[in-house]
């Protein structure tokens, strides 16, 4: 299964990304692979958070408009993963073990929710993103 990390999602919608196009034909390729695919629940907080933030370049998006921009990436069949309540203990332990530091924790916990839910491959922009062990990385804009 692959995992699509934030900055695909808020590439694909933010039309003046420079990496709009790109970041839209990996969700497509995303959606259309056999393998199924989807993101974390804290992907999804990070759209958020970027998208309608108030000095997010190119302005705010509506809250309205990053629903429907979900909403129709659940249609073309998402699927959206939550943590589980004993994540925060594994989460810590591996962050511990794979000597994470600083906000890279926020990558290792989209991954880790990620391999959790059945992900093989995380596809992410980020040529640094912790992944967990097991869990590939691949930037889809990268060809």
């Amino acid at each position: 299964m692959i995992a699509v990390d934030s900055n695909l999602l808020i590439y694909a919608h933010r039309a003046g990304a420079p990496q709009h196009d790109a970041a839209r034909r990996a969700l497509e390729e995303a959606a259309n692979d056999p393998r199924g695919w989807g993101v974390a629940v804290p992907s999804l907080a990070e759209l958020w958070m970027v998208t309608t933030h108030p000095s997010s370049p190119g302005g705010p998006s509506p809250g309205a408009l990053v629903v429907a921009f979900v909403e129709a990436l659940r249609a073309a069949g998402m699927q959206i993963w939550p943590l589980d309540a004993a994540a925060g203990p594994r989460l810590l332990a591996m962050a511990a073990a794979l000597g994470v530091a600083g906000a890279r924790i926020f990558d290792l916990q989209i991954g880790l929710c990620a391999f959790e839910a059945g992900a093989t491959e995380m596809w992410t922009h980020d040529h640094a993103f912790r992944a967990p062990p097991g869990l590939r990385v691949r930037d889809p804009l990268r060809r």
